[in-house]
């Protein structure tokens, strides 16, 4: 029969605490400013952002 070490743990209390900072927030209506769709150029690739009837966002390349 094999022999098992036990290694005491850390309490999970000890572990650093990381802040990450809030993702910038934008409204949808400020984007599409009343348009059912439009460009975003991000680098040298442009995306379509469209405004569904369904009331959803759609991202394509």
């Amino acid at each position: 029969m094999a022999s098992t070490l036990t290694l005491p743990l850390p309490p999970l209390s000890a572990a650093p605490r990381t802040t990450v900072p809030a993702a910038p927030a934008f409204d949808s209506r400020e984007l599409m400013r009343g348009a059912r769709e439009v460009l975003i150029r991000h680098g040298d690739q442009v995306y379509r952002l469209r405004h569904t009837r369904n009331d959803k966002l759609i991202l394509v390349k």
